[in-house]
C-alpha cells in the first residue's frame, strides 16, 4: 500500500509531499491544475519511461519518492530478496531522479536498480488505469490471462502441468532439428569429432597425473644438487669423525660418571635417546641416497609429457577432468551423429508420445478455462447491471487459429476474446471495436471488482476513467470505485461530483501564478472543503446557497450509501 509521496520539481510542482491511507482518496481540481501530474509522478515511481520535459523550468533535477509497506508474503519482497535489497519491517522506499539532461537513476531502499528491475518491481505495487489505458482490455493477446487468473488454482495448476510438457515437446523438436543438419556440415562436424576424440584417446590422459609430473619434474631438474646436499648431510652425520660417533663418545664419558650425580642421569637419558633418533635419521638417509638416479632422458621424457599436456589444456579444458569430460560430451555427439536415423527415429516416436499428453492436459485446460468462462460471463453481467448497462451481453469467445489447425502454444490451444453486446439485437464484438471510453472505464471497473483479492496489487488508480458518463452511470461507478476501496487502496482523478462525494479523504490541487512562476499544490480538504468544491464541480465559477446545499446533500447521501455497503 502507498504509504508517502514526495514530488520536487516536477513539471509545475515545485513541493509536494502527501500521505495516504486505506480507502478511497479522490483528487479533483480546475483542468490544468496538475491532477494528472500526480498520476505521472506516481507511474515514473513504478518503471515509466522519464523526459527532460519532466524536470521543473530552471532545476537542475526533478525528484520523486514513494514509500510502501505491504505484508511479509507480498510478491515484491521476493523479488528484493533475489536482489539482495535490505528490508526493514516491510517498508519500502523508491526514489526517481530525472536530470535535466534526460538522465534518470532509480534507488530502492539506498540501492540502485536498473529500469526494467523497477517496472518488475512497480508491477507489483500499483496499477494505473487510464481513459486510454484499459489494462489488457483492448489488447486481445492479454484475454486469456485475464480469464487463467480468475479460473483460479486448478486452472493455473493444469496450466503449469500442459507448460512443462511443452518445453518437453519444443526440446524434442530443437534435438530432430539439430539432427537434420546439411550433410556436407555433418560429415565435416563428424570428422572434427572422431579427430578430437582420437586425440585426447592417444594422450590417455590419468587423473591427477599432471601434479605428479610437476613433482618429480622439480626433482629431477634439481636431482644433482640434490643427490650431492643428501651424500654430504649422511656423511656429517655417520662418517668417521661425523656427528653420531661424536655423540657416542660423549655418551661413554658421562657413562662413567652417571652414578655420581643425578643431574647426569638425567642428561644422559637425553644424549642415549638423541643417538638412537640421529641414527634412525642416518639410516632413512642412506636409503634415500640409494633410491636416488637423476636421469636426464627421464626429466626430458617428463616434460615432453607435461608439454602435451598443456597442449590438450588450451584445446579441451583447464584440468585433465575438464578434457576427460570433453571427451565423453563429444564422443556421445559422434555418437549421435552417427545413428543419426535410429535417434530420429525414437525422437520422433517420443514427439508423437509427447504431443498425445499435450493434447490430452491442453483438452483438459480448456474445459476448465470453458467451466472460468461461463462464471465469469455471470459475474460481469451482473457488476454491468450495477453500473447501468444491465442489457449488455458479456461474452468470452473461443475461436479457432487462423489455418483450422490444431496449433500448440505456450498456453495450450485456445484462443479467446472478450466481446460485447451493449444491447438487444447488437452483435457480440470485440471491445475494441464496439465500446466507448464511458462503457470501457465500467467493464474495467466490473473486472476490477471482480478480481479484487485476486492478486496483490492493492493500489489502483484511475485517472479520469469516468470521462464519458454522467447522470446515473456516474452514481453508479462512484459506488463501484467506493465498494472496490473497501479492501484496496483507490486514488482516482475526477470531474464528477458523483463520484467526488464518495471518497473517503478528498485532495484538492490547485495551481498558483507567483513572479510569473506556476506552481501546483495539494490539500486535504474537511468537510466544509469538500462542500465547496463539489460545489464548484456542481455550478462552475459561481457558488450559490443552492449549490452549496446540493454539495452537503450529496455528502450526506454519500455517507449513507457508504454506511450500508
Amino acid at each position: 500500500m502507498l504509504k508517502e509521496l514526495s514530488i520536487h520539481q516536477f513539471a509545475i510542482v515545485e513541493n509536494i509531499n502527501l500521505t495516504f491511507d486505506q480507502g478511497f482518496h479522490v483528487l479533483t481540481g480546475e483542468t490544468g491544475a496538475g491532477k494528472s501530474i500526480l498520476i505521472d509522478a506516481l507511474g515514473l515511481v513504478i518503471g515509466g519511461r522519464a523526459s527532460s520535459d519532466f524536470v521543473r523550468h530552471g532545476s537542475q533535477k526533478a525528484v520523486i519518492e514513494a514509500s510502501f509497506d505491504f505484508p511479509k508474503d507480498h510478491p515484491a519482497i521476493r523479488l528484493l530478496s533475489e536482489w539482495d535489497i535490505d528490508m526493514e519491517d516491510e517498508y519500502l522506499l523508491i526514489r526517481r531522479e530525472i536530470a535535466v539532461s534526460g538522465k534518470s537513476t532509480c534507488r530502492v531502499n539506498g540501492r540502485m536498480i536498473t529500469l526494467a528491475m523497477l517496472k518488475q518491481l512497480g508491477s507489483n505495487l500499483i496499477q494505473i488505469h487510464g481513459q486510454h489505458e484499459h489494462t489488457g482490455l483492448l489488447q486481445v493477446e492479454e484475454h486469456l490471462a485475464w480469464l487463467d487468473q480468475f479460473g483460479g488454482k486448478d486452472l493455473i495448476h493444469k496450466r503449469n502441468e500442459y507448460q512443462q510438457l511443452y518445453q518437453q515437446y519444443q526440446e524434442i523438436t530443437k534435438s530432430i532439428t539439430q539432427l537434420d543438419l546439411d550433410q556436407q556440415e555433418m560429415e565435416r562436424r563428424i570428422d572434427m569429432l572422431q579427430f578430437q576424440v582420437a586425440e585426447i584417446k592417444d594422450a590417455r590422459l590419468v587423473a591427477g597425473e599432471e601434479e605428479t609430473l610437476l613433482e618429480e619434474e622439480k626433482r629431477l631438474a634439481g636431482g644433482e644438487k640434490l643427490i650431492s646436499r643428501v651424500s654430504n648431510a649422511y656423511q656429517l652425520m655417520s662418517g668417521e669423525g661425523g656427528g653420531i660417533a661424536q655423540l657416542r663418545r660423549a655418551v661413554a664419558y658421562l657413562q662413567e660418571v652417571e652414578d655420581l650425580d643425578q643431574i647426569i642421569q638425567n642428561t644422559l637419558e637425553n644424549m642415549e635417546a638423541a643417538t638412537f633418533q640421529l641414527e634412525e635419521a642416518a639410516r632413512d638417509l642412506d636409503i634415500y641416497q640409494d633410491s636416488l638416479d637423476f636421469s636426464p632422458e627421464r626429466l626430458y621424457e617428463v616434460q615432453d609429457r607435461l608439454h602435451m599436456i598443456r597442449q590438450l589444456q588450451r584445446k579441451y579444458g583447464e584440468t585433465t577432468a575438464e578434457i576427460l569430460d570433453f571427451q565423453r560430451k563429444a564422443e556421445e555427439e559422434l555418437e549421435q551423429l552417427l545413428n543419426v536415423e535410429e535417434n530420429k527415429d525414437h525422437l520422433y516416436i517420443e514427439q508423437d508420445k509427447i504431443r498425445d499428453q499435450m493434447r490430452t492436459t491442453a483438452n483438459e485446460l480448456t474445459s476448465l478455462r470453458k467451466q472460468a468462462a461461463s462464471l465469469l460471463e455471470v459475474q460481469v453481467e451482473a457488476q454491468l447491471s450495477d453500473l447501468m448497462m444491465g442489457s449488455s451481453v458479456f461474452h468470452v469467445s473461443f475461436y479457432p487459429n487462423q489455418y483450422q489447425k490444431e496449433t500448440f502454444t505456450a498456453y495450450g490451444l485456445d484462443h479467446v476474446e472478450f466481446q460485447l453486446s451493449p444491447g438487444p439485437g447488437e452483435p457480440l464484438r470485440s471491445l475494441a471495436k464496439i465500446a466507448s471510453g464511458g462503457e470501457l472505464s465500467r467493464i474495467m471497473l466490473a473486472l476490477k471488482c471482480i478480481f479484487s483479492g485476486r492478486d496483490q496489487v492493492n493500489t489502483l488508480i484511475f485517472d479520469e476513467v469516468d470521462t464519458g458518463v454522467s447522470g446515473r452511470a456516474a452514481q453508479a461507478i462512484a459506488e463501484k470505485i467506493a465498494t472496490l476501496a473497501e479492501n484496496n487502496q483507490v486514488l482516482c482523478v475526477t470531474h464528477l461530483p458523483q463520484v467526488a462525494c464518495m471518497a473517503d479523504v478528498h485532495l484538492y490541487v490547485s495551481k498558483e501564478i507567483t513572479e510569473e512562476k506556476t506552481s501546483s499544490g495539494v490539500i486535504v480538504l474537511d468537510k466544509a472543503g469538500r462542500i465547496m468544491e463539489l460545489s464548484r464541480m456542481l455550478g462552475g465559477a459561481e457558488l450559490t446557497a443552492r449549490t452549496k446545499q446540493h454539495a452537503a446533500e450529496m455528502l450526506f447521501l454519500a455517507n449513507k450509501v457508504k454506511a450500508k455497503q
